[in-house]
């Protein structure tokens, strides 16, 4: 059996701002961006990229209220721009990893027919539970 490699924690720091993954990681990229939990992981790296502002909020010599409803409120807006352009922003992670545009979308349209496949083949065999 053979592993997927992964990236290492600094490497996946730097994945999630944005950077490049070596070309060997290319297959992790786009699992990463197309698995069942893709979304979560999309919301996973928004968040580290925008705990150095939420963490600086706090810092800020003003009232704690205040330091903390700028650090929630930031975090809302940015997690709100970040849910916005998910789809665009992994496309463009997989294209950045050598794949052809569309290709996330691609992948998870096809896992998507699967699954629905797979919901309605138990309603199907040898003609049970239908009427034709």
């Amino acid at each position: 059996m053979r592993t997927r490699r992964r990236p290492t924690p600094w490497r996946w720091v730097w994945y999630a701002f944005g950077g490049g993954l070596p070309r060997e990681l290319a297959p992790w990229v786009l699992a990463d961006t197309t698995g069942r939990t893709w979304w979560l992981r999309h919301l996973a790296r928004a968040v580290v990229q925008l705990l150095p502002l939420v963490v600086a909020c706090l810092f800020v010599p003003v009232p704690l209220g205040y330091r903390f409803g700028a650090a929630a409120g930031g975090l809302f807006i940015g997690l709100m721009y970040s849910i916005a352009f998910m789809t665009e922003t992994t496309e463009h992670r997989v294209a950045k990893a050598g794949y052809p545009s569309g290709t996330a979308a691609q992948v998870r349209e096809e896992r998507a027919e699967r699954d629905r496949a797979e919901r309605a083949a138990p309603y199907r065999r040898g003609g049970s539970g239908s009427w034709d």
